[in-house]
This record gives C-alpha cells, structure tokens and sequence, in this order.
C-alpha cells in the first residue's frame, strides 16, 4: 500500500476528536436551521400578539413569548440566520484583508514587511471592540454595516499566519523552481504559495466566526446592531434584560443559542488545527 495522502491523515485525525465531531455537527445543525429558518420556525418572528404577552414556555410557544407577544422560538430560529450572515461575511471579509496584508509582506519582506507589521501592531494595540464602536457610531446601524466594521478590524490575526507561512514556503525548491521558469509574482504568491499557506487560515477563519456572533450579539444588545424588528440574539437579550425578573425564558434561550454556536465553533476549530497539525502521531 502507498503513503496515506494529507486528506486521508486529516480526516483519520479528525475523526479520532470526539468533541471536534460533535462540533461539526452542531456546526451543520445550526447551518441547516438557518437556511431552512422560515420553513421551521412555527410563527412569523414579527407577528406581534398582544393577547399572549410574556406567556413562559409551553407546548404552544416552547421557548415562551416576549412583551409584544412574539415567539421567542421562531425570533431565535430566524437570529440564526442573522448570525450566520454575519460571521461568514465578516470573516470573509477579514480573511481576504489578512491574505492579501499577510502574502505581500512575507513575499517581498524589506520595507514592505516593515510598514505592513508597523501597521497590524498599531490595529492589534488597539481594542477591537472599542474601535467597532468608534465606528458604527458614525454609521447607520444595519447589518451590513456591522458585517463591514467587524471584517476591516478582525483581520491581523490572518495577516500574521500568512506572513508566517509566506517566511517560510518562499524559499521552497518549487518556489525557486517557478521563479527560474519565469512565473511572476502574482502568479508565486497565489498559485504556488498560498494553497500550501492556507490550512492555518482555515483555522483561524472558523474560530473568527464564533467571534463574530459574540461582537454582533453584543453591538445588538447595546442597540447598535441588527435593529429590531429583525429578529437577532443580541436584540432578544435586550427585552430579556428589561423583564429578567418576571420572564427569565427571554434571556435564556437566546443566550443559550449564542453559547452553543461559539463552543460549536470553537470545538470544530481546534479540531480542525489539531487534524492539520504535522506533529501529531496518528
């Protein structure tokens, strides 16, 4: 029999993680509720009833009701989707910033190497949240203002690995081999180097999405996010803190869904680095 290939040691790894297993299968619950979110959820989240106004949960409304009336199930079901939005457009966003940051400075080093890191040390040395706040305070709140904000300040994290791994691959003998054919930089950077730099992007691009529904669920709770009456964790939190003492299921269930996607995420993450890791014994 020949040498297993990388996919297979990957996914012999992987599967030996229990906890990045259940991960990843939360992972793709929580994806399938969202895109399957108005087929699933049992009520228009917006549908406001002022007959059933702060009901506890039961078998007609199983996660209960707000102060309007509305079902918190189906405004949680329908926050998924929001969630989802945002942590894979702002991770998006950020991984294309941090590529292209990271590849050129590793690539040429010198003075661009310099001025490139200068400046992810100035972005790093500066709290993120408190700069999305800066920001959106001069923005209209809307999704997608928040998928931008969190994109354009998430991204030296990736900038760093890439840089990291451009050190090192630059150097390679299929790097110096294209470069004696006469393949351009562009074509070195993207099509020789960074497919082979790309497996610690990957990581960090899944963990960045657990941070990017805990920054959009608390801009949304501090009423600078998703606006009501789109339905969003973070907005769901804000009525829960208002009525904590007389309607708990409020709070608890939106908080519940946010605590699961984030260790979901962060469990399939470190599965993921831990199957990719070359020092692993199998």
């Amino acid at each position: 029999m020949g040498q297993p290939t990388l996919k297979t040691l990957f996914w012999h790894r992987f599967k030996k993680n229990r906890l990045a297993v259940i991960g990843g299968i939360i992972v793709f619950l929580l994806f399938a509720i969202a895109v399957l979110a108005p087929l699933i959820a049992p009520y228009d989240p917006s549908a406001i009833d002022v007959k059933h106004v702060l009901e506890p949960p039961s078998s007609k409304h199983p996660f209960g009701t707000d102060d309007l009336g509305r079902d918190i199930l189906s405004r949680v079901i329908h926050g998924s989707w929001i969630s989802l939005q945002v942590g894979f457009v702002a991770v998006g966003i950020a991984t294309i910033i941090g590529i292209i940051f990271g590849a050129l400075s590793g690539y040429y080093g010198g003075w661009v190497d310099r001025i490139s890191m200068r400046f992810v040390d100035i972005m790093l040395a500066i709290p993120t949240f408190f700069l999305i706040l800066a920001v959106i305070a001069f923005l209209e709140p809307s999704i997608w203002n928040i998928m931008i904000v969190i994109g354009v300040t998430s991204w030296m994290g990736v900038a760093r690995l890439v840089r990291a791994e451009f050190l090192s691959l630059k150097e390679r003998e299929f790097v110096l081999a294209a470069r004696a054919l006469g393949a351009s930089d562009f074509r070195i950077i993207f099509r020789h180097i960074l497919p082979n730099a790309m497996s610690p992007v990957l990581v960090s691009a899944v963990l960045g999405i657990a941070g990017a529904v805990l920054i959009e669920s608390a801009l949304s709770f501090l009423g600078i996010g998703v606006q009501p009456p789109t339905a969003s964790w973070g907005n769901i939190l804000t009525i829960g803190k208002d009525n904590i003492e007389i309607a708990w299921w409020i709070s608890v269930f939106p908080g519940l869904a946010i605590f699961v996607t984030v260790l979901a995420y962060n469990l399939l993450g470190e599965g993921i680095r831990d199957s990719i890791d070359p020092r692993l014994k199998i």
